[in-house]
Formats: structure tokens, sequence, C-alpha cells
């Protein structure tokens, strides 16, 4: 049991603790509770409280001895004892169930609605007979006095079916063109419905007229629709928004006394009454909060860790359940709200000595694997045995045999992880030197909090911005480094070009400065000048920034730079010329010049040319002039030129 004080209220959650697998035997079960203390100290409530997949709605039994919940998957209802604490008995059905209604005082005679438009019966044996219903149906309610079922769902009518005479009777004609949710008042009996346009529509069962319209759009900023509604007595009624907002009415009044907002934008999805302390239970996707009806005061709230489907209460006590996105079905005891009830009394008195912490629903006893998993650790062969259990999309196996296929399949992990930290620690003692590929990370870092320290210093967050993966997933950032990194090359190339020149400075500016230097050298002494230069100096570089004209350059007055070739086309010409004829075109006061303490040195060579070289260029020279003798003129192929007559633009015969 876990043990939570939200606002000052404590709330226990029965349903924490360490679960068993389903498909263990009994045998197996009672062999790991007697060997584990924290099976043998956690309250199972209620036996089997769970559902395959998913659980969707839950509601007690008018007599409060059973309790009923439906789920999937497959599609099934189950019903509990209370008094056996246990699973009395389980029905799977051949769709989902939208909504369901208990008619009788305890189990044996039941509706259901479901998704595929069609409800069913069940009595005290099973299925008894289903019928289609006209539209897809979203909610529904039994009138008792005439035997009437109303449903509600993706029309602009209220479908009315007679139990008593077995047949459909004339519907009801609303304003909107589908309804959400609808229920009847146990007190004077009016009908109320909610729908798709944010009005409600109160509906006489004994005249089959419409009484009342209330468009809650006005009292609320924006449009929404009306997704939940229940009354407290015959003048209070509570309204959900689809918005996350819950409008508290009095059928006399067309305004809401208290408006409460959930702050989530979620659609509330139940709301209850605590008629002894005068509280509204409401409950989304993500959270239950209880609250005082007359000033909307938070009370205490539940948010478990998966969504809720559904909200029910145990009348007349401090007991909670939940149908959630898991499946296992919570249930929650508040004793502020309300004693527990008579069935499970000792609550009351657990609830002070027991406060475990908080478990998480997993089996601690086995290991979930995937099918790639298995082939690695060599295990894919046990596919098919006892010691493998088939799971959504991989298997359970034992943690100790993982243990030891995986001892087996990585017998030096344990070496790579002691040096793994052999290297940690120095790399802490020669002073904290962060990886190489954390340091734009650390750049960029704006929190400047040594509790994330770690993060940019440690090995295992390093980031390889060079890694493909990294790249596909931050695709405008490794841009925009590739960018960074061209320009920072460019700008090495040009800096590294700039070095082979000087820049031209303005001789006239320097002439008059060494005039009025020259002028007062004779009347001042040297820390003046001094002074007096670094002044200019300063003035100088300003002038020269406020200067955007162009800058000249020369090349320096080095012997080496004398053959320096801009674009670099000079070079590419004299590629394409062989070595002898460029050391031929090389001019003799360049060419192999070495100058040292000796004297100038200078060397000329030709390369010799190979036998087979020479062979060939004779041959080559016989055949050009074998072509040449061969060669006719062309001028008898050619069309002779026309004479032209110049000065005469047309000849015509007179």
């Amino acid at each position: 049991m876990q043990v939570s004080a939200a606002n000052d209220i404590k709330i226990y959650n029965l349903s924490a603790g360490k679960s068993l697998p389903d498909w263990l035997s009994e045998r197996k079960r009672r062999s790991l509770v007697n060997r584990d203390v924290a099976l043998q100290r956690r309250i199972e409530l209620l036996q089997d409280f769970t559902m395959p997949g998913v659980s969707h709605l839950i509601k007690v039994s008018p007599d409060g001895q059973y309790i009923l919940a439906t789920g999937t998957y497959k599609p099934r209802v189950r019903c509990y004892d209370v008094k056996q604490l246990s699973l009395k008995f389980e029905r799977c059905m051949n769709s989902e169930v939208v909504q369901f209604d208990i008619l009788n005082d305890d189990y044996t005679k039941m509706i259901f609605m479901h998704d595929d438009r069609y409800i069913e019966f069940h009595n005290k044996g099973g299925y008894h007979y289903q019928c289609r219903i006209p539209c897809f149906g979203r909610d529904m309610s039994y009138h008792y006095p005439s035997c009437d079922i109303y449903i509600v769902g993706v029309s602009d009518e209220i479908c009315r079916l007679n139990l008593e005479m077995g047949r459909f009777m004339a519907p009801l004609k609303t304003n909107s063109r589908a309804t959400n949710c609808c229920q009847i008042n146990p007190e004077h009996q009016f009908f109320t419905i909610g729908t798709e346009d944010g009005t409600i529509e109160v509906w006489d069962p004994r005249s089959r007229n419409r009484e009342g319209l209330l468009d809650t759009n006005l009292a609320a900023d924006g449009h929404h629709e009306i997704s939940a509604l229940k009354y407290r007595d015959g003048l209070n009624l509570a309204l959900g928004t689809s918005t996350g907002k819950v409008l508290l009415y009095d059928l006399r009044s067309q305004r809401p006394y208290v408006t409460k907002d959930h702050e989530y934008g979620e659609p509330i999805k139940n709301l209850e009454f605590n008629i002894e302390q005068d509280y509204v239970l409401s409950t989304d996707s993500k959270i239950m909060k209880i609250w005082q009806r007359q000033t909307g005061k938070l009370f205490t709230y539940i948010q478990p860790e998966t969504d809720i489907n559904s909200l029910c209460t145990y009348p007349n006590s401090g007991l909670i359940f939940f149908a959630t996105e898991a499946p296992n079905m919570l249930i929650y005891y508040i004793p502020e709200l309300g004693p527990a009830p008579r069935w499970c009394g000792f609550l009351d008195n657990l609830t002070e000595e027991l406060e475990e912490d908080q478990q998480p629903t997993v089996y601690e006893d086995y290991k979930f694997v995937t099918a790639q998993e298995l082939e690695s650790l060599g295990l894919s062969h046990l596919i098919g045995t006892n010691l493998l259990r088939a799971y959504m999309h991989g298997y359970f196996i034992d943690i100790r045999l993982y243990h030891r296929a995986k001892a087996i399949v990585e017998p030096f992990a344990f070496n790579e992880y002691r040096k793994q930290r052999i290297n940690q620690q120095l790399d802490n003692e020669r002073g904290n030197r962060a990886p190489k590929k954390s340091e734009n990370i650390k750049k960029k870092n704006p929190l400047g909090d040594d509790r994330f320290k770690k993060m940019f210093t440690d090995t295992d967050y390093q980031i390889d911005e060079e890694n493909e993966d990294y790249q596909r997933l931050h695709p405008v950032i490794s841009k925009y480094d590739q960018h960074e990194k061209e320009e920072r090359e460019k700008a090495s190339q040009r800096k590294a070009y700039l070095e082979e020149f000087t820049q031209v400075e303005d001789h006239e500016m320097e002439s008059e400065s060494s005039d009025s230097q020259d002028e007062r050298n004779k009347s001042e002494s040297d820390s003046d000048i001094q002074d007096r230069r670094s002044t200019f100096d300063s003035r100088k570089k300003t002038n020269s920034l406020r200067n955007k004209g162009p800058i000249m350059y020369e090349l320096k007055n080095d012997p080496k730079m004398t053959d320096i070739n801009l674009g670099n086309i000079k070079a590419k010409k004299n590629a394409k010329i062989s070595l002898g004829k460029r050391v031929e075109l090389e001019d003799s006061a360049n060419m192999g010049q070495h100058t040292s303490s000796g004297g100038t040195k200078q060397v000329t060579f030709t390369l010799p040319k190979s036998r087979q070289f020479l062979e060939m260029e004779e041959k080559q020279r016989e055949h050009r002039k074998e072509r040449k003798k061969l060669r006719r003129s062309a001028t008898d192929i050619l069309p002779k030129e026309k004479k032209k007559n110049k000065g005469k633009f047309y000849k015509r015969r007179k």
C-alpha cells in the first residue's frame, strides 16, 4: 500500500505493490509469496481485480454487493463479489462495450451498449438477447416507471426502446446533430441530455415534450461540448465540458453558481457527488479533483501514472475505483471522505499501521526481452518452451536464466566496466577534463547550474555530431555547423594568403606625420614624444576603421614571393607541359639559382629521350608524310561560287 498526502489529505493506494504474472501456477504463486516479504505485506482487496489489457467502465450494483467492470482484450465483463472478495464470473463479448447499465438490484439483469450499433441483454445465466439500434450510441438511461430505455448518440433523435412491449417507440427530436451524455433525475424523473453544441435539454418522459433548453456557451468563454452531467438532487446539476471545465447549475437559474477549471484542457469524463461532506468529484484523463461544491476550493486530488477512463465511488464511503489504460484497475481509499465499507472494514486499522513505499507494477522476478535480444543471447531455441512466456512483442524470461546467458555471451563485460571506471577516475584526477565532443554543447549550456555539471563533463553524455543518426535527427544544426566549419576554413586560407602580402599605408599621412615629428623633436623631450606618438597611432587606427575605402596590398620583398601565381592559372598551364620543356622555358636568371657562402651556383639540365620514344616519333613522322602524298584536292567537289553583280540588286528583262 502506498500513502500520499496531497494537500495534507492522506490518500491510500490499495493497488500499489508487487504483482505476480497470471500464467504462474497456484503452487508457484504460493512459493513466491512465502519467500518474498513484499508480496506478503501487499493488500489485494479484490482478487484478480485486473483486465487483460485496458479497463473501460466500473459500476457498483444498487445493493452494493457486486462490482462490475468492462475491458478488453478480448472484450469482456467481470463481476466481483465483495462478500467473497474475489471474481464471481467473467463473460466475453464480440465487440467493445461503450456503456452498460444494471437494471436490477444485483447482476441478474444487465444491458450493454456496443460500438457496433448493438445492445445486448444479459440475465443471471448469461447472454439473453441482442438487437440493433438506429445509430451509434454514446450513452443510455433506463426509466423505471415506463420501462423505456433512452439511447443517445450520433443522431438528432433520442431512441426509445420499451422493454415491456419489446419494440422501439417514437423517438424524441432534438435541436442538435449529436448527443454525448444523458441522465434521468431520480426525484422528478426528468430526462436531461448534453449535446455537441454545448446545450442541455430537459424532457418530460410523461408528456414526451421538451420542458427546457439552456445554452452553456454563454457562461463559458468559447464554444464547447457537454461531455458529462450528473444530478446531485432535484435542483443541482453538474456539467462537464470538452474544454476541461465543470459548471454547477441551479435549474432555476441560467447562470452557473460555481465554475471549476481542471487546467488540463481535457474533456471531463465523470462527475460524482459526496453528499455527506458536500464535495464534488470530477475527473478527466489526467487527474481527479475533489473540491467543495459551494466555493470550488480544492480539497485534494489523485493523479495516477496512467490515463483515466472512468471513475466509480462506492456509496457512503471513501472508496474510489478507477478504470485506466492499464491492466490493473486502481483502488484508492480516502478516510476524510467517509469510512470503509463493511466488507473491508479492516482498512480503517491497516491505513494507520501500514505505509509502504511505492513499488512499480512489474514482474521483478522476470525479465522482458524482445526476439532480437533472445537471438543475441543465443536463447532463440527456447521459443515455444516453458522457459519463455510470450507477451506483446517479446517474451518473459526468468531473471536468473537471463543473467547466466548474459554472463556467457559477454564474459568480459565486467572488465570493460572496470576499465571505464578507472579511466573516469584518472580523468577526474587530471582536472575533470571534458570530452572534445561535448565542448560545443558546454558552450551552448543555458543552465549554469552545478547540479547538471556532470552532463557536460562525463564521457557517457558525449554526443558524436559526426554520426549519421545525429545528423539525420538534427539537419538544421548539422548544416549550421558545416557552414561554420567552411567559414573557418575560408578564413584560415585567407589569413595564410594575406601573409604573403603587406598592406599599403597612406604615404601622405606618413610624410606629414614625419615632418611634424621632426619639428617637434627640437623642442620637446623624449617622454613627450612617446606620448604624442601613442596618441597619433590611436587616432590613425580609429581613422582607418572609419574609412571604408578599399585596402591595397603588395607582395613582400622576398625572393621566394616573386613567382607567386594568383588563381594558380600559370600552374595549371605548366602542369600540361613536360618537365624538360618547363625547364627550358624558365628564365635563366631564376632557374635553379642558389646563393650561399660559397657563391652563386646555377644548374641546367635536359632530360634524355628514350629509344622507344624516338622510334615512335620517327614512325609518326613517316606516317604523316605518307598521308600527305595520298591526299588530293577537294576543289572539284566543292560548288563553284556565283559571280555577284555589284551595284545591282535585281535584273529584269526589257
